[in-house]
């Protein structure tokens, strides 16, 4: 527990509104997205990187451990304190006045704590977003910690390609400030020291500011729902539309049937675009894009994409089986309703992996043929994103049959499938959601030892003191 003496000091550097104790208002910091329930000593909500300085250094000095939170969209226990009511959380959602738009760099420095909504709400009347495109709405220092990919990774990269500096407030006893903040695309003078924060769940310290490389808005996009003969299929249809459409290729998002059809049931409001209601095992959604508007002398997107598929449809072994062009708005509102609706389809223990391109399909492809064998009152609703290798490998249990999910069942589950993904199929066991306690049994499973003594080295060296729920040792 906190003593009062802590509470003081830290009310002190904060404001007596800067330090969070009620139990009611707690609870927004303690829950996380996905069945997290943790309790917290109480939070701390520092307004800009002086105030986390001040309250890191204080913290460190004293031994209190700090769970540094963003938007508390995670899904991998890595924002969330744990049960124990010793921990304090130090929360980012005041951290949100600076927005410094430089337009002629294509970038812009915004506070850790600014929601992905707010950043792209407020570019687009000049024509310029941050290409990380989310189901969830996160503020940017969580997207820097999980390094987050999306779901057109395929044509803009991740964080980690669209972030050209950072300032950190590393976890030692003096609160150390590293600026790291630069509008530099290009800049060989030695280590680029910004990468040692990015996608390391906030072990090594807590990222306060950023500057990201911004890209034009789309002002031209086409998108339609492909339906492959089969999963092997589906990489020689990626494979023809990357050669025939290059760099107008901006997702290639699979969705399974079970996955759409929960959706479908939970969100009335979604029509379903399928013949006589029937939705095929497996639907590719693919988006081509421009960010010009259209000229008088050019084919029209949806031309574009039109004949791009006539072509793979008419061509010998044709991967396709049906095909249709649809509305953007509405194939993309179907695609991003799926974590909300598979998360209603019953009780959901969700994996992130990624793998080789060509092993996604196969690792799901056996997973159906196995499953049923070892698990057989757990059914698979995954999606993800094909054209980058990552997919939300999500299983529903059926807790009538099954009985309820507790902790035992749910590691045996994780078990077997993180064996199958990595030591089977050479994947990732967390493509975008980083570690959190979720993760660690794995991280501490399938990393290298020298990997690990390394992770141990650097974090002594940065933030020796008690900060984040991920042990990198």
């Amino acid at each position: 527990m906190i003593g009062e003496r802590h509470k003081t000091a830290l009310a002190e550097i904060l404001g007596a509104d800067g330090v969070v104790q009620d139990c009611a208002s707690l609870a927004a910091y303690e829950n996380g997205a996905r069945y997290d329930r943790g309790s917290a000593a109480l939070v701390l909500r520092p307004r800009g990187t002086a105030e986390v300085s001040a309250c890191v250094a204080y913290c460190v000095r004293e031994h209190i451990e700090l769970i540094p939170q963003s938007g508390n969209t995670g899904l991998v226990s890595g924002s969330t304190p744990d049960t124990s009511g010793a921990q304090v959380v130090l929360s980012l959602d005041r951290m949100t006045p600076i927005f410094d738009l430089d337009i002629d760099n294509r970038s812009i420095h915004v506070d850790a704590g600014t929601r992905l909504s707010d950043i792209n709400g407020r570019l687009e009347p000049g024509g310029l977003f941050f290409p990380i495109d989310l189901s969830a709405d996160p503020r940017v220092g969580g997207m820097l910690a999980t390094n987050t990919g999306g779901s057109r990774f395929l044509k803009y990269g991740d964080v980690r390609s669209n972030t050209l500096g950072l300032k950190v407030v590393l976890a030692d006893e003096a609160g150390t400030v590293v600026d790291l903040l630069s509008g530099l695309r290009k800049n060989n003078t030695g280590v680029d020291w910004k990468q040692l924060f990015i996608g390391t769940s906030g072990a090594f310290g807590i990222v306060t500011e950023c500057v990201l490389n911004l890209e034009r808005l789309p002002r031209q996009v086409s998108t339609a729902y492909l339906v492959p003969r089969t999963g092997t299929a589906v990489m020689p249809l990626l494979r023809a539309m990357e050669e025939r459409l290059g760099s107008y290729l901006s997702a290639f998002e699979g969705m399974s049937g079970n996955a759409i059809t929960a959706t479908l049931a939970h969100v009335p409001s979604l029509r379903n675009p399928f013949q006589n209601g029937d939705v095929p095992n497996y639907v590719i959604l693919a988006e081509v894009s421009r960010s010009w508007l259209p000229r008088d002398d050019e084919q029209p997107l949806d031309a574009v994409l039109e004949t791009v598929l006539a072509e793979v449809w008419g061509a010998e072994d044709a991967p396709l089986a049906n095909a249709f062009v649809g509305p953007a708005r509405e194939m993309w509102a179907l695609r991003h309703a799926l974590s909300e609706g598979v998360k209603h389809a019953g009780r959901l223990v969700a994996f992130d992996l990624s793998f080789r391109r060509a092993d996604v399909l196969a690792f799901c492809d056996w997973m159906k043929l196995e499953l049923p064998s070892h698990f057989p009152d757990v059914a698979i609703f995954d999606f993800g994103h094909i054209g980058d290798g990552g997919v939300h490998f999500n299983l529903v249990v059926d807790e009538a049959r099954a009985g309820p999910v507790d902790i035992a069942f749910e590691r045996r589950l994780r078990d077997w499938v993180y064996s199958i993904a990595v030591d089977r199929f050479g994947g990732s066991f967390s493509a975008e959601h980083g570690v959190g306690r979720k993760n660690q049994a794995y991280y501490d499973l399938y990393t290298q030892k020298k990997h690990k003594d390394l992770a141990a080295g650097l974090k002594q060296l940065t933030s020796p003191g008690r900060l984040g729920s991920v042990c990198f040792g």
